[in-house]
């Protein structure tokens, strides 16, 4: 398993939170996810061979929210 952590841009929430956390958790490969409203930040723990940085950042903003 990797870890990748990244910024998330709009997070005001609990909800928001939920959201994110939905969308990443919903990728194959993925083992966790962790999702920190205090920081904009998100950690995914992935098997690379199935995932990888692009895909979350742009599951990310399908919900809506920038991962720059």
């Amino acid at each position: 398993m990797d870890n990748v952590e990244f910024t998330i841009e709009g997070l005001h929430c609990d909800g928001c939170v939920k959201s994110v956390t939905r969308m990443l958790t919903g990728i194959a490969g993925v083992a966790k996810v962790d999702v920190s409203l205090a920081e904009g930040r998100a950690q995914v723990s992935f098997d690379p061979a199935q995932a990888g940085l692009d895909e979350f950042k742009r599951a990310v903003e399908r919900a809506g929210f920038r991962a720059p």
